[in-house]
């Protein structure tokens, strides 16, 4: 064995310092040195982030304390999303974290609705998900610390500020001896076998080192532009290439989601922090120019800009490898689907938890690098699938964006768990997937995919016995919400310890 003796991050940002963050909790400084290389010149692009539930275990492997980086990243409270117009342009529905009720008998508890739904009682799903009903009601509690009550099957997220996440995450690796050098990387040097061998910076310091990551964003200074690894393009899955984005005054209650408003060519974000807002228009430059796309955002916005409005344009696929050689490319150097599910900061954890997993020496043996490249193909397209569906299945026709989006040609993969969940609710789940039954479940039916028929193994239940769970849980739920916190208090009293 030969073990790495030093690893060079090229590039800041996100990417970079929760690599450096990680790296810095796995390995030793006496052992490997971790030196991260970034520019200032260059900058971040730095707007409000949202993210998913795995995001708050990775904050707690890494021993920070919740309050703490919630305070530090003007944090909030996330259960879920809410989905304006998506499917038709007068309806809305809501994507929740964690569970939607639990097993009636033997039997799984959507199988139950949908045979209840059937018999006439027309309870929507979101009754019977804590994250939903407490999202409703403006209202936040821990799920750890409510156990075996009504909204014990919860779970939640955070909305961050991107910029101060950053800064968070360099202190946190800077005080366990990750190394950073202000530079830009001018030229890569490539030993005779393809490996990299040390970057240049534009004053002239050379940084060699046994192993490079690429975060330099949609550069792809390393993986890209020096290995010549290609992208894979998704544009004919996903059709929205650009984002025009800015901060505003934060007006009205603090709600605990994630808001994504269908728009005539795209649709527009709001992500609550607790001093502003983060707002922006995802859109298609096929069928809005950033004049228009500008235009559309300032009037959406619910309350002033506080800085001009940024036009960020992206591609949307992944590199055929995003590992190869002695280089792992991450975050938008990596690939990027696209903001709708909150997945960019995950996908980056992802990234290196994968690499952490199959960690090699100077040698990099080719197997590592083959299943590395595998898992994370499929992370990439199962978030791929999860994002067109909720294009795709829209009924609306009322824009030429939208009309396009009805002749998305589908994935086979996101096909083929359409048509399974259409026999009779089954779901086709992989092996430690993001997006788990309920995700799939609220996607499903607030577009206007619906099974035809139940599972008939719930044949075996007596209905009395569904209905009489179903009218229990709901009520339960219901009771408890009332009874919480609001968002603002809950976050006050984490503020006060």
């Amino acid at each position: 064995m030969r073990p790495l003796g030093k690893i060079v991050i090229v590039g800041g940002g996100t990417s970079g310092w929760l690599a450096a963050a990680m790296l810095s909790q796995h390995l030793k400084p006496e052992r490997c040195q971790i030196e991260l290389v970034e520019s200032e010149e260059l900058g971040t692009i730095g707007v409000g982030e949202s993210t998913v539930p795995p995001f708050v275990g990775l904050i707690q492997r890494l021993g920070i304390d919740e309050a703490e980086f919630i305070q530090a990243t003007d944090a909030t409270y996330k259960l879920g999303i809410k989905f304006v117009a998506w499917h038709e342009r007068s309806d809305s529905y809501f994507h929740p974290f964690g569970v939607i009720g639990k097993p009636i008998g033997n039997q799984d508890f959507y199988q139950c609705w949908l045979k209840a739904r059937a018999h006439g009682d027309a309870t929507p799903l979101g009754d019977f998900s804590p994250c939903n009903v407490m999202a409703e009601q403006g209202r936040f509690f821990h799920p750890a610390k409510a156990r075996n009550t009504p909204i014990g099957g919860a779970n939640y997220a955070l909305h961050v500020d991107a910029l101060l996440v950053t800064k968070f995450l360099r202190k946190y690796a800077e005080a366990r001896g990750v190394r950073r050098t202000e530079g830009k990387v001018v030229e890569v040097a490539q030993r005779d076998d393809g490996y990299i061998e040390s970057v240049k910076l534009a004053n002239g310091e050379s940084k060699a080192a046994d192993f490079f990551i690429d975060c330099t964003g949609f550069r792809a200074l390393l993986i890209g532009q020096t290995l010549g690894v290609e992208s894979i393009d998704w544009a004919k899955y996903l059709p929205c290439d650009r984002a025009i984005a800015c901060k505003t005054e934060s007006k009205g209650p603090l709600l605990p989601y994630t808001r994504a408003t269908a728009q005539p060519a795209g649709w527009s974000w709001r992500i609550p922090l607790q001093q502003r807002v983060g707002q922006g228009y995802v859109y298609s430059s096929q069928f809005a120019s950033d004049a228009a796309a500008k235009a559309t955002l300032l009037r959406t916005l619910d309350s002033g800009c506080i800085e001009e409005p940024r036009v960020i344009p992206y591609t949307t696929g992944h590199r055929r490898q995003f590992w190869k050689n002695n280089c792992l490319s991450l975050g938008l150097a990596s690939g990027f689907v696209e903001p709708l599910e909150a997945t960019s900061i995950h996908l980056i954890a992802r990234g290196m938890d994968f690499f952490l997993r199959y960690f090699p020496d100077r040698d990099c043996d080719p197997a590592l690098v083959r299943e590395y490249n595998r898992r994370m193909t499929g992370d990439f397209e199962e978030v791929r699938d999860f994002i067109v569906l909720h294009y795709a299945a829209t009924a609306r026709d009322d824009t030429p964006f939208w009309q396009w989006c009805r002749q998305i040609p589908l994935p086979d993969t996101l096909r083929e768990r359409i048509e399974l969940f259409r026999a009779n609710g089954a779901l086709r789940e992989g092996v430690d997937e993001l997006f788990r039954a309920s995700s799939w479940q609220s996607v499903f039916e607030g577009m206007g995919i619906q099974p035809s028929v139940w599972h008939p193994r719930v044949e075996n239940l007596d209905y009395a016995q569904i209905a009489d769970s179903l009218k229990t849980a709901r009520a339960a739920i219901a009771g408890m919400v009332a009874h919480l916190p609001t968002h603002e208090e809950f976050l006050q009293s984490v503020q006060a310890g």
